[in-house]
């Protein structure tokens, strides 16, 4: 319960896991590694930040959105693992951005989530990473990421 007393202190809350929104599982394991289907700005199955990075949305409002994917990242994980300190590291991160064609800083925005990630979990929080700038995203979410974590034995 550590990771959650972190949370706790930071004045951070996990979302409630959302139910799939298409024909998919949220995750997936294969051994030790868990496959989480991407996650976005959302709350309750609402976007929370919307629009696009370079014409309406600043990159720090894009961070913001990251910022709460990782939070769905980790309620998914709370779902799914029973205790978030189960989690031994991130492994892989891959960051879609919706941003302008001309928008290039994908990694400033999608920072936004591995900061909050290395803050709650250190070195181990921070995962090979892709970032891709995109048009359009879910419900126009600002971000969408998708992890792949490595976690305890079952």
């Amino acid at each position: 319960m550590r990771i959650e007393k972190k949370l706790e202190e930071m004045g951070l809350k996990l979302p409630t896991a959302a139910a799939p929104a298409g024909v998919y599982v949220l995750a997936r394991r294969v051994g030790n590694l868990l496959y989480l289907a991407g996650q976005t700005a959302h709350v309750d199955g609402v976007v929370q930040v919307k629009g696009v990075v370079g014409k309406d949305l600043t990159v720090e409002e894009g961070r913001k959105g990251a910022r709460l994917s990782a939070l769905n990242i980790l309620s998914i994980l709370k779902s799914e693992l029973g205790d978030l300190d189960k989690v031994k590291q991130f492994v892989q991160m891959i960051g879609y951005v919706r941003c302008t064609d001309e928008f290039g800083s994908y990694t400033g925005v999608v920072d936004g989530a591995s900061v909050l990630l290395q803050e709650l979990y250190g070195e181990s929080g921070l995962a090979a990473r892709m970032t891709i700038g995109t048009n359009e995203l879910p419900g126009g979410s600002v971000t969408e990421i998708m992890t792949v974590v490595e976690v305890e034995e079952s």
